[in-house]
């Protein structure tokens, strides 16, 4: 029999998409013989991955966990809604939000990483369960927040199942302030959070080109006003000032009493606890955000099956 090695398991996993315990295995089941190596895994079910990999994956879940004072918060997505409700596949968003809360934020660290009462890693998982379920699934990203001391609060928003949804945030909270009045706030702006969708912290945080194109919106506006130069950069300026505070946590208008800014309200609190409170960060994550979803006409889709 001819020796296995990890050149001929990795060729294998390229061709097929397979995992790669499941392309070691199916090596030494057909003693190193490629293509019947290929249909081996075909026959399992286990050669269809590759296939479905070109498929737009953008539902799926958001996972949240917090570990003592740091918390992580993962996009897993899939082709379609279907996939949240399938117990596997909740069950590996799960596991990969715990071990991110250890491993960080590097999708491709998380994706080599061990997983748990298996002999592969979190990418061989991921490709069993796209074969098995029968769907594209890819991890997406993961966020961390974490504070030295204080609390991380979690929320999820339209939850399939605990500490699973369609929204997931985390709330960083640096105080000596007791925890359940730390939680109750972090609860609370964490919910804020979910319906305002912050672009930043504070202002400063703001990203600089997003700023810079509202500045060029702003000028346009104020282009055709008819005003005196100065007076329209007064405008432009507002304009973007108005836009950097909407869109900042702590300058917001918190939406639990829709008149306090966020900042305040966090200030308010540290005066009430008698100790400084700081809020320190926060992720939100919206399951599938910034994917390009593929418009798709369904009875032009039964009408070829038909055809075919």
């Amino acid at each position: 029999m001819a020796e296995i090695t990890a050149t001929m398991v990795k060729e294998l996993r390229d061709r097929t998409g397979a995992g790669m315990m499941d392309c070691k295995k199916a090596l030494n089941e057909t003693a190193g013989d490629f293509e019947a190596a290929i249909d081996w895994l075909r026959a399992k079910g286990l050669a269809s991955a590759a296939k479905k990999a070109g498929r737009t994956a953008a539902e799926g879940l958001v996972g949240v966990v917090v570990v003592g004072n740091r918390g992580a918060v993962v996009e897993v997505n899939s082709e379609t809604d279907f996939v949240a409700k399938n117990a596997q596949f909740q069950e590996f968003v799960r596991i990969v939000t715990d071990i991110a809360v250890a491993q960080g934020t590097d999708v491709a660290k998380l994706l080599t990483a061990s997983y748990p009462e298996s002999d592969g890693s979190v990418h061989d998982r991921l490709t069993h369960n796209i074969a098995t379920i029968g769907e594209n699934q890819s991890l997406r990203r993961a966020g961390i927040v974490e504070v030295s001391q204080g609390v991380v609060t979690s929320y999820i928003h339209n939850a399939t199942v605990s500490g699973l949804g369609k929204i997931g945030v985390l709330v960083g909270l640096e105080s000596a302030a007791p925890a359940d009045v730390l939680e109750a706030l972090g609860k609370q702006i964490a919910m804020h959070i979910a319906a305002a969708n912050p672009l930043a912290l504070d202002v400063d945080g703001l990203d600089p080109a997003i700023v810079e194109r509202e500045r060029s919106i702003a000028r346009e506006k104020a282009a055709g006003s008819g005003k005196p130069a100065d007076i329209i950069e007064k405008m432009i300026e507002g304009g973007v000032r108005k836009y950097a505070q909407e869109n900042a946590l702590l300058t917001q208008v918190f939406v639990i009493d829709g008149k306090t800014k966020v900042g305040d309200v966090v200030a308010a609190a540290a005066k009430a606890a008698g100790t400084p409170i700081t809020l320190k960060a926060f992720e939100r994550f919206q399951l599938g955000e910034g994917i390009e979803r593929e418009a798709s006409d369904f009875a032009a889709e039964v009408a070829a099956a038909a055809g075919a």
